[in-house]
Order: structure tokens, then sequence, then C-alpha cells
């Protein structure tokens, strides 16, 4: 009995550890691009950090720091879904694929090289998608007044050269600085200010609900002034407020979800105001972001309508031999000329209705989506 119970012990201990010893949202862009596939475990890949990295109140290791990656084992993993194709690629490509697993980092820090626990999140190519606002003259007007004062408002957009994800801890549990963070007054966080957050909870249009909770993680703190008004770690809640699905004859689908409340360090939330302004997709997503932060998924294309109908034609071909086949099993006199018209006429009914029963593409955001939020309104965060 208790050696049937030894491997439910060890992953209720992992589980543990993944939770409470993995606090560090770490983005490692690649100095050379890589193929997942052809990666074997004792390989070192190296880069540098794509962006600041915190912890509560602190900045452990400023974005541009040397970093490098051991990969320790190869595993299968699901493969995540995206917009890129019509359901009909989907289908046939693998489900699963070899990604590396790592275990152990190393970043270079002014004592030396730092060791790190990690586990692998995703590897990809990133783009940013902004909202039209963000780039509007009000916005841009306070971003200039808030970087004077030492303020962090919307990030530049970032390079689109394939990065690495991680979660990490350091080697040292005891390397982590204590947090210095006190909220000994109320302070007003203005409209238009920004976050960087991580997205906790996936999100789809085919898949979410109006009402559906949302819940994403602050990874850089916010300041206003010389003064931490959100520390890294800060969670942000929401609700989805609409959504449309992918529907027929290819119309995409679209969602929207906004944020109420936010908590820190066990604290009761406070009430705010936040909408998505920045998302951050892979290359070859169509999503964008419209200025009131609702996601829509973007036309289908020519490469999707050429695969819906090249499809199309072979459902067509099939219906028209078939049941010509089946006319002549069943009436001796009939010929090939003599079914050729119903054969048609099937032919065309069944490829209308493939192609009107056609859904478009999904909006869809993996855990780990790192998103830009925007104060829709002032909000107070009380001690």
């Amino acid at each position: 009995m208790r050696a049937r119970l030894l491997p439910l012990f060890a992953l209720l201990a992992s589980l543990a550890f993944a939770q409470d010893n993995y606090p560090l949202y770490l983005k490692l862009r690649l100095d050379h691009a890589v193929k997942t596939s052809v990666l074997k475990p004792g390989d070192v890949l190296g880069g540098t950090l794509a962006q600041d990295v915190y912890s509560a109140d602190h900045e452990l290791f400023p974005a541009g720091s040397a970093l490098r990656l051991t990969v320790d084992h190869l595993e299968r993993r699901r493969r995540v879904l995206n917009d890129h194709w019509p359901w009909v690629i989907r289908f046939f490509s693998p489900r699963h694929e070899n990604f590396p697993a790592f275990r152990l980092a190393s970043v270079a820090s002014p004592g030396g090289w730092t060791p790190l626990q990690v586990s692998l999140i995703a590897i990809s190519g990133k783009v940013d998608v902004h909202s039209s606002r963000s780039d509007s003259s009000p916005v841009a007007a306070l971003k200039d007044a808030n970087a004077s004062a030492g303020s962090r408002n919307k990030p530049p957009k970032r390079n689109m050269s394939q990065v690495v994800t991680l979660q990490a801890a350091p080697a040292d549990s005891n390397a982590l600085p204590e947090s210095s963070f006190v909220l000994s007054r109320a302070l007003t966080i203005p409209a238009e200010t920004h976050a960087a957050v991580i997205l906790l909870t996936p999100v789809s249009a085919s898949k979410s609900k109006p009402g559906d909770a949302v819940t994403a993680r602050l990874v850089e703190p916010v300041r206003i002034g010389p003064n931490t008004v959100l520390p890294e770690g800060t969670l942000f809640h929401g609700n989805v407020l609409k959504r449309t699905p992918p529907r027929w004859l290819s119309r995409p689908g679209s969602i929207l979800f906004s944020f109420s409340g936010l908590s820190f360090g066990g604290s009761a939330s406070s009430p705010i105001s936040a909408s998505v302004s920045e998302a951050e997709f892979d290359r070859g997503s169509h999503t964008r972001v419209d200025p009131e932060g609702q996601l829509r998924g973007g036309p289908p294309g020519k490469a999707w309508l050429l695969i819906d109908a090249g499809v199309t034609a072979g459902i067509a071909k099939e219906a028209d031999d078939t049941l010509q086949l089946i006319i002549e099993a069943i009436v001796s006199s009939a010929t090939d000329a003599s079914t050729a018209g119903v054969g048609r006429i099937a032919a065309a009914g069944a490829s209308g209705v493939f192609m009107i029963t056609r859904h478009g593409r999904d909006v869809i955001l993996p855990q780990f989506t790192e998103m830009d939020l925007v104060f829709d309104r002032p909000a107070t965060i009380h001690p």
C-alpha cells in the first residue's frame, strides 16, 4: 500500500513545488532561432532577457542580462491551439509534439552567474497586437510625462524574434530579497496607466461564456512617480463581458473581457476598471484589438479560402461519383450520361452546404498570454 502511495505523494510534492517556488516570470530572447524537434538533452540555448525580472517591488535581473539554458530531456506536449488554419488542417495535424524540458538555467548578475530552477512555458516567435487608442495623443502625452517621473507605462513594441518563456525560482530559496513593499497611505492610480500582466486563465471566443472569471497576474510593478502602487504578483480579477463564437460563412469570432478588481498579499479586492490595450500573440495569429479592448479574429485570408475551396471540390467530386454509382447499382438501365445531371445537382448541394457552414477564425488566448492593461478610470488603492 505504501509503495502505491509514493508516486501520489511525489506528484503532490511536485505540484506544491511548482505553485509555491516558481514566482518569477522570464522571457529569454534567443541569440539564434532553433527548431525544438532537433534539440537533444545537453544542448545549451543562450540569449538575453527580453524584459526586466521582478519579485514584488524588487528588480532581480535587468533586461539584456545574459541567460543560459540546458536541455534536460525531451517530452511530448499537446500543441497549443491557434487561429492560423481552418479545421481541415487542424484535423490532420499532429496533436502533440516534442518539446525540450529545462530544469536548470543561469543568468548573469553583478556577482557572477545566478543558478535558477526553471520550467518551460512556451517557445515561439511573438508579436504585440495593440489597439489604436494606444497611439492616441492623450496617452502618448501621459506616457512622456510619467516616463520623466520614473513611472512605468506602455512598453515599446518588442522585437519579433524567437523567445523562450519560463517560470523560474532561484536555486537558493534565500536568494530572493524580502519584499519591503508597504502601502502606508491611499494612492490613486490615474486613468490611462498601463500594467503588464500574464493571463492565468485561458480564454477563447469559441469556449468562453459571458460571466466566466478571468484572472491575470502583474509581472512588473506599477509606479506613480517614486512610489510603488502595485507590486509584481498583484492579481487582477475580471469577467468575460460578451463573446461571439466563429460563425458560418467564415465569419470570425470576437471576445470582450475586462477587470474589475485587484488584490495582493492576501488583501481584499480593490475595485478598478481596466481593459486590454495590447496582447502578445505568435506571428501567425490574425487577432486584432479594437479601441474598446475587444479582441476580434481576422478575415479568412487567401490561403484559408483556397484550402476550403480545395476541400469543396473534393466533396463535390465524391458526391457526384458516389451518387452515380448508387443509381447505376439500383437501376440496371442507368448509364453515366443519364445520371450525370443528378450527380451534378448532388455535388453542388454538398459543396454549397460545406462552404456555407465553414466557421471563421477563432480568438484564442492561451494561459500565460502576455497582455498590457490600461486603467479606464482612476482607481484608489487603500493601505
